[in-house]
């Protein structure tokens, strides 16, 4: 049990790895990567292995393997030239070359035919309209924002102010991966702020092929990052769909076959993002996954409290002016102001709030009026007994790969 714990977060760990290879290779050399199809070769090995199982590795068993990875290295060469310094490209053709010597398979041989993927239900890239039908009834949908210094509010309706700096996934579902980056505001000794957007939609059947949005500070664009404002067209409709109030400054992202909205605004320095998901989609991923600050929140050493605003002081009275609720935002923005001593970084509240609007059908669970929840005794209790019950687990389960 021990040997196959650690294989197995071995692989998982290696699967990060092969991740984050994947996007920094797309943020780099997106442009190659609209010609490579890397990801359709890997697909097509993975469907032909997909119910070998166990037989791999048995007498005769090797050989419908070894036909699936001649096909894949087949598949390979005819995307070489388009792969060409892809990291993910050359990962895939050394661990082939690993496979074959690892199997005794000969380089020549019989190929394996594609495996032909199921067809399509009409009604697949709209969600919604296909979870009605499926259900009978519209799917439950979350809100998730960051945004401020930064300040999130998670899909569990959860704030929380992170310290947070570098690059932190906000979202990592089998369907969307997001990531931003936060880095000191300059000349402001403990303000941080989100300064990188990157969102992936990753491919998925018929609706899409794998799709990127970037955004930086002062560079909102109103396009994904191989300059197309749509993708995944069928039946004259687009899966994905990129429109613009403010070119430069806004851009709201409509995925359809997930039923997802995505918004990135620029409030003075700093960026912001808004999420309204369907909670399955939110809820699909695997165990590995475990770092999300939509769905976790930051974790626990990156909290920070939000000292105490007296009313009559200049920052209480402007933030009043703005967001006359004394809710989360309103915090939000007292903690920005008082943090940073600039008025423009308090905007981000407002432009939060006006997306929460947009984004939350219920009225009532708009405003988040009070922060005593979370800092109340029993929830913090309960969170602490969650950490040291994970601490636990996951040393037993290291104790084990000893």
């Amino acid at each position: 049990m021990g040997t196959q714990g650690c294989s197995s977060y071995t692989e998982l760990l290696w699967r990060h790895s092969v991740f984050v290879a994947l996007l920094l290779s797309h943020l780099c050399c997106s442009q190659v990567w609209a010609q490579c199809k890397i990801l359709k070769c890997n697909s097509e090995f993975v469907a032909a292995t997909l119910d070998m199982g166990g037989g791999v590795g048995r007498e005769g068993g090797n050989a419908g393997y070894c036909s699936a990875l001649r096909s894949y290295a087949q598949c390979t060469r005819r995307t070489a030239r388009a792969c060409r310094g892809d990291l993910a490209y050359h990962s895939a053709v050394q661990g082939i070359e690993d496979l074959l010597m690892q199997h005794s398979c000969p380089k020549t041989g019989p190929t394996a035919r594609p495996r032909p993927m199921a067809p399509v239900p009409k009604d697949a890239c709209f969600y919604e309209k296909s979870y009605v039908q499926r259900e009978g009834q519209p799917p439950e949908y979350l809100h998730c924002a960051v945004f401020g210094d930064p300040h999130v509010r998670t899909f569990h309706d959860e704030f929380q102010t992170c310290a947070v700096k570098g690059a932190w996934p906000l979202i990592d579902s089998d369907y969307l991966y997001v990531q931003a980056t936060s880095a000191p505001m300059p000349g402001v000794v403990s303000a941080t702020a989100l300064t990188k957007i990157t969102i992936i939609f990753k491919n998925w059947r018929e609706c899409i092929e794998q799709q990127i949005y970037h955004a930086e500070l002062d560079n909102v664009p109103p396009a994904f990052m191989d300059g197309s404002i749509t993708s995944g067209e069928r039946r004259g409709h687009h899966s994905l769909e990129v429109s613009t109030d403010a070119p430069g400054r806004h851009a709201q992202i409509n995925a359809t076959h997930i039923g997802t909205t995505v918004v990135v605004r620029q409030s003075g320095r700093s960026l912001s993002l808004s999420v309204r998901a369907p909670r399955p989609i939110v809820d699909s991923f695997s165990p590995e996954q475990d770092l999300q600050l939509c769905k976790w929140g930051c974790p626990l050493s990156q909290r920070l409290e939000h000292p105490p605003v007296q009313p009559g002081t200049p920052a209480y009275a402007h933030c009043t002016s703005l967001l006359p609720a004394k809710d989360m935002y309103f915090q939000a923005c007292l903690f920005d102001l008082v943090t940073t001593g600039d008025v423009n970084f308090s905007a981000s509240a407002v432009a939060a709030l006006q997306d929460a609007r947009g984004m939350i059908a219920d009225a009532g669970r708009v405003h988040l009026l009070s922060l005593a929840a979370a800092s109340h005794p029993l929830c913090s209790a309960h969170t602490l007994l969650v950490t040291v019950l994970t601490h636990v687990i996951l040393t037993v389960f290291l104790l084990q790969c000893v």
